[in-house]
């Protein structure tokens, strides 16, 4: 039986809402002020709030704002009780969280329906991330074992041999052996790191508490951050002369974490480092277009066919990203889907045998000033 809170400081109402809703086979609690209701919900964890906006002591919006911060009420659903004049008020509730909102007097098929009609989205929302998990879940089994399997053989290879040359290899076969040996750890620790990714980043999309949770921190000057990030990476692989730098968008803050926001960066710079000969060049550009901070970086490597850009969506075909692009895939993936949490754009231009330019755009965060 679901258990329903009710939160209202005039006992018609209170009452009233309770038989309805129990002749309805709900198990309802009540509470006669703001206070508490929080304190009902945090004791009983009812699986619907429903709350009066203006009642003494804490009104409903300070309701809604302490029971959305404990990690038991994040997605709780929740509906306000509200009066005619405070209509406009609903704005700022469904803004800070709010499911839904009823206005008195309600007739008990508008609560009836309101009730059920927020079972019914959050029974689909459930559904839909079940479904989602678990599609992720059998991509990431069926293609990471070929992946470890890969790296290991190469372990294995190197151990191997160092073993058989143990009595006469010379110091220049240890490290030799040793650095192919420790080449290959790093990369199947690189692997096993996007992999979790990309679960993360999937989990985050497929359910909207989570995803709004994930918006909240920020970056600052992220083409300082950027042009920090690509001139590591290129000095891991000896090019700090293959980049070359354009514009830089100063003095802005983006809707993006910096974990997230480097971990974009960090696989874009990558690809376009691994998958490019030495000595070309890798250009990278960051400008402010409207609301978005919009980079580019375009690389003159090894390029990527149509079907290969088509095919870092299809999250479907996820054995089709590991196994044909030979490792760029999931990375470019990661980075696409962390773009599309984040309401950004992201778009992928090559030409096999020339080279790929990657662009993407990731929302300002606009400094109200009160």
């Amino acid at each position: 039986m679901k258990k329903i809170l009710i939160i209202d400081d005039h006992d018609y109402i209170l009452e009233s809402t309770a038989l309805l809703l129990r002749f309805e086979g709900y198990d309802v609690i009540t509470a006669t002020n703001g206070s508490i209701g929080v304190e009902t919900a945090l004791a009983t964890l009812p699986d619907m709030v429903l709350c009066d906006i203006s009642m003494p002591e804490l009104d409903g919006f300070g309701v809604l704002n302490q029971l959305r911060a404990t990690k038991e009420f994040e997605s709780t659903p929740f509906i306000f009780l509200t009066a005619r004049a405070e209509k406009s008020d609903m704005r700022e509730g469904m803004a800070r969280g709010a499911d839904d909102y009823l206005v008195k007097p309600y007739t008990r098929d508008e609560l009836v329906a309101a009730v059920n009609s927020l079972w019914e989205k959050r029974s689909k929302l459930e559904r839909r991330f079940g479904e989602r998990i678990e599609e992720v879940t059998r991509n990431v089994t069926y293609a990471l074992p070929h992946e470890f399997r890969i790296v290991l053989n190469q372990v294995m290879g190197s151990a191997s041999y160092l073993k058989s040359i143990a009595q006469s290899a010379t110091s220049d076969n240890i490290e030799e052996m040793t650095q192919d040996i420790l080449e290959s750890a790093q990369r199947l620790r690189r692997i096993t790191e996007n992999f979790l990714w990309y679960v993360q980043i999937e989990s985050l999309l497929a359910d909207p508490v989570m995803r709004e949770n994930a918006r909240v921190n920020k970056t600052d000057e992220p083409s300082s951050s950027l042009y920090d990030l690509v001139s590591a990476k290129a000095m891991k692989f000896n090019r700090m002369d293959d980049i070359v730098y354009g514009e830089v968008a100063e003095g802005i803050t983006i809707d993006v974490s910096t974990e997230h926001y480097h971990k974009i960066v960090d696989e874009l710079a990558d690809n376009a480092l691994r998958f490019s000969e030495v000595g070309k060049k890798i250009f990278l550009d960051a400008k402010i277009e409207g609301d978005f901070f919009i980079i580019t970086i375009e690389d003159q490597g090894r390029g990527m066919s149509a079907e290969q850009i088509r095919n870092i969506g299809a999250y479907k075909q996820f054995d089709r990203l590991v196994y044909e692009q030979q490792g760029v895939g999931l990375g470019l993936a990661i980075a696409k889907r962390i773009v599309e949490l984040h309401e950004g754009s992201f778009r992928v231009d090559s030409v096999e045998g020339q080279g790929t330019k990657i662009t993407f755009g990731l929302p300002i965060f606009k400094h109200f000033v009160i």
